[in-house]
């Protein structure tokens, strides 16, 4: 439509210009094709007679030659310019040219010949300090950065940190801002590579505040905060990367569950734990893989602070009955969805209540019983309610549940506690051949 519409706008200024061109022609017919009029030049004693129609011609040409001789004396004065110019412009040209070079050998592999390029292309600009063309700073700038990328993937560290301070120069930055914080981004990437967090965290902090939440920047934050040790700051990322669909929803439902599983292993104690735990939204707190590992370290803190010679003087009983009253409130979930659990979170399901069973009020010890009879032959819920049962000693129902749950556990270190508990209810019975045999197949389990 636009194309058409030119079309038109051409067609009609041809046809108005025709228009112009006869009305010329007619007024100069009418005025010089019939004129008698005579033009008189007295000069003492002499008379110079010509016609009206040659002097009009005379003064026309006359003004064409001054026009024409003026404009041949200002293309004269502007020689020196416009040589000037050209040889900035071959300057100019050479110097993209040089920079594409350069750009195509790095894309290609080639870093010896990207390098090359780059230097070449920087002696071109530097060759001509006076020059000013419109992106100059811009084309230095990029020549210093491709130079620092080749020399980054030839491993030459001393080479990639002078073009790389040379791109990051106020001056250029000023000139040439997205440049500027591409230059950023690719320090930081390197930094994060030479194993210097504190030099990559000081480059992020430069970064303006547009660019700092780009997904590119929040993946370099995310490798530096892992590096550092910050799996807090680490899992906020990955839940900003998780929201901005950089992952995919599988893929950022791994890293987000991984950092927060790591936050929890590495929490030192039990406040710390709870700050950890209070972080995690709604969804994060349901999922069995963190509960569990809150549950284990939980009972991690609760067992070294008993250990004889620990030192905790803040682990004191009530303490303790608060852990316990945590473990409770945080496994709440999972007893809502116990046909899900795996075999392996099953078992950290029992390793992580056990320590807790002492603790069990008669609300957690029915609901324990009333899931060990809908699921009637699950071998974990048979050892756990057995072992619950041999806490407030019901003898008969502990040594029934335990010895079924004997002949389906597969896990030998919940096997060898329940042929452990067989052995003491034995003996609590007097029974010491069953007793003896029971230790026995204890030991033997590898």
């Amino acid at each position: 439509m636009k194309v058409r519409r030119s079309q038109r706008g051409m067609a009609m200024r041809s046809v108005f210009l025709l228009l112009g061109l006869a009305a010329v022609a007619v007024a100069l017919a009418l005025l010089m094709g019939d004129n008698q009029a005579t033009f008189s030049l007295f000069w003492p004693p002499y008379r110079f007679d010509v016609s009206f129609n040659f002097v009009l011609f005379v003064l026309v040409a006359t003004f064409v030659v001054i026009h024409l001789a003026l404009r041949g004396l200002s293309v004269l004065r502007d020689l020196p310019s416009q040589a000037r110019r050209w040889r900035d412009q071959q300057v100019e040209r050479g110097a993209v040219a040089a920079v594409l070079d350069a750009l195509s050998h790095q894309l290609a592999g080639r870093f010896v010949r990207a390098q090359s390029a780059a230097l070449q292309a920087l002696e071109q600009l530097n060759g001509m300090p006076s020059a000013q063309w419109s992106r100059r700073q811009q084309l230095q700038l990029l020549a210093h950065l491709l130079a620092a990328e080749s020399a980054q993937a030839l491993q030459n560290r001393s080479s990639r940190d002078t073009h790389l301070q040379a791109a990051l120069h106020p001056t250029l930055a000023r000139s040439a801002p997205e440049a500027h914080e591409g230059a950023l981004l690719r320090a930081v990437r390197w930094a994060v590579e030479d194993r210097r967090p504190e030099t990559a965290r000081h480059l992020l902090a430069e970064l303006p505040q547009g660019t700092a939440r780009r997904i590119q920047a929040l993946r370099l934050k995310l490798r530096v905060a892992r590096m550092s040790g910050e799996t807090l700051e680490a899992l906020e990322v990955a839940r900003l990367l998780a929201k901005h669909r950089a992952f995919s929803p599988e893929v950022a439902g791994s890293v987000v569950r991984g950092l927060a599983m790591d936050a929890l292993r590495d929490a030192h104690d039990l406040s710390q734990l709870q700050a950890v735990w209070s972080r995690l939204d709604t969804g994060e707190q349901a999922m069995p893989e963190l509960i569990l590992a809150a549950a284990a370290r939980l009972n991690g803190l609760a067992l070294s602070a008993e250990e004889p010679g620990a030192d905790s003087p803040d682990w004191q009983a009530s303490d303790r009955e608060m852990a316990f009253g945590l473990l409770s409130a945080w496994t709440e979930p999972l007893w809502a969805h116990l046909e899900t659990l795996g075999e392996s979170q099953w078992r950290d399901f029992v390793r992580a209540l056990e320590p807790g069973l002492p603790h069990l009020d008669a609300a957690g010890l029915g609901r324990l019983e009333q899931a060990q009879r809908q699921w009637p032959s699950n071998p974990f819920l048979q050892y756990l309610a057995g072992q619950a049962f041999k806490q407030r000693q019901l003898w008969g129902k502990s040594a029934q549940l335990l010895g079924q749950a004997s002949h389906s556990l597969q896990d030998t270190t919940l096997l060898r506690r329940t042929w452990c508990a067989l052995a003491q209810l034995a003996e609590e019975r007097g029974d010491d051949t069953a007793a003896q045999a029971a230790w026995k197949k204890a030991a033997q389990i590898d």
